[in-house]
């Protein structure tokens, strides 16, 4: 389970250099709340890979801080790269799934609470992430419809959640 944790947090850390790679790729095409959403996803997935790290250390074991990879730097147009903003949190619930049946055959009851709330955010994220691809779809080809969209984007904050969430 350890190596596995071990894991993950790597994943969660290439996570957010991915996000924020998207989101200089999609700033420099110009949109800039299109690029903040993308940074509020980086934000998030700090935030998750500090929340394996501080449950790793919380039940006594060593965080072993492995290397990324680095991300690629082109995404293609806004469909595009939301298209792979979908695919890459399907990974993640994946491995999310895989980590939550690995605590289930050890019988380690304490990382089945922990990854329930990583469960719940991930339906959250494929949601949130399938409504914003689900309206560039709709947009298509019109300009105007998608520099409002990507002002909507703009508006997106992230609060992290309380310790005990």
């Amino acid at each position: 389970m350890l190596n596995t944790l071990n894991e993950q947090i790597k994943f969660e850390m290439y996570s957010a250099h991915l996000y924020l790679a998207m989101s200089a790729h999609i700033e420099h095409q110009g949109f800039k709340g299109m690029a903040k959403w993308l940074r509020v996803q980086y934000e998030e997935e700090t935030f998750h890979f500090l929340k394996f790290y501080d449950y790793i250390k919380s039940r006594g074991e060593k965080v072993i801080l492995k290397a990324i990879d680095a991300p690629p730097s082109d995404f293609g147009t806004p469909l595009e790269t939301f298209r792979k903003v979908l695919e890459h949190e399907q990974q993640v619930t994946a491995g999310i799934n895989k980590l939550y049946k690995i605590a289930m055959d050890e019988n380690d009851f304490a990382s089945q609470i922990f990854l329930q709330w990583f469960i719940s955010e991930q339906v959250e994220e494929e949601d949130s992430t399938s409504e914003v691809l689900n309206k560039i779809q709709l947009i298509g080809d019109k300009p105007t419809d998608l520099l409002y969209l990507d002002n909507e984007l703009g508006t997106r904050t992230f609060i992290p959640p309380s310790s005990n969430e």
